[in-house]
């Protein structure tokens, strides 16, 4: 019988951990600890990091995880790579539950950048009225171009704002297109800044983008070692019952 690690906080990971619940599947959820209020889930939860690649796979082993799904978000380059990491030093198998990447639709005006560094990078210049969609971990980068004004969308109120001129809206998705027109309507956005997340929840501030004509400065996902990648819940519970 598996034991499964879920390394979550993502909708598709939300929906595993239903999954394997209603299956009847033992397992953890772990939240990486970053949202005050995480979402109550049907699992076991703990929450918090896990000391590096080491401390995982001291984990896996204490706990006798057979298998683990990497469900973070696309942007949690760090975690994904403990897991590997570690599943490997453990010889416990390792799948990775992804979404696809956004690809630009047609009207769609995107400005590409590798990585957080070149997005502030992109920055430089005359002030503008920018939504800056990329969570409260970066927020510390953008202070190098403070001449901004900022729109931020956080799911927790930040206790200190790096950004000099900035107003936070505190909500959780997912989001509409027509709220997120009207949000950045009320603001005056002239320019938004996001990570390619991909997915449906997060999607709707690019739909909004398009449907006023705004240029989009589109973050790269990070690249990653090579791992088993599954795209549906079907293909998680699937892989677990054929090792």
């Amino acid at each position: 019988m598996p034991k499964l690690l879920i390394l979550g906080g993502t909708t598709e990971a939300n929906a595993l951990a239903k999954a394997v619940a209603e299956q009847g599947i033992a397992a953890v959820y772990s939240y990486a600890g970053r949202v005050e209020t995480p979402r109550s889930q049907p699992l076991p939860v703990r929450v918090g990091g896990f000391g590096g690649p080491e401390g995982l796979a001291y984990y896996i082993r204490e706990n006798a995880i057979t298998h683990v799904v990497d469900a973070t978000h696309p942007f949690a380059a760090q975690m994904s790579r403990n897991a590997i990491e570690a599943c490997h030093t453990t010889q416990v198998p390792l799948a990775a539950l992804t979404r696809a990447a956004w690809k630009p639709q047609p009207r769609d005006v995107w400005h590409r950048v590798p990585d957080i560094s070149a997005a502030v990078d992109a920055l430089a210049g005359d002030p503008q009225r920018v939504f800056l969609a990329v969570g409260r971990m970066h927020l510390e980068d953008f202070a190098a171009q403070p001449q901004h004004y900022y729109l931020l969308r956080l799911v927790d109120e930040p206790d200190t704002l790096p950004l000099p001129n900035a107003e936070v809206v505190v909500a959780r998705g997912p989001f509409t297109e027509a709220d997120d027109r009207a949000l950045m309507q009320q603001h005056g956005t002239q320019l938004v800044v996001s990570k390619n997340a991909g997915g449906s929840g997060a999607r709707a501030k690019l739909d909004a983008a398009r449907a006023l004509g705004l240029p989009v400065l589109m973050i790269d996902r990070p690249v990653l070692p090579k791992r088993t990648e599954l795209s549906t819940v079907a293909q998680v519970l699937d892989w677990l019952s054929h090792p």
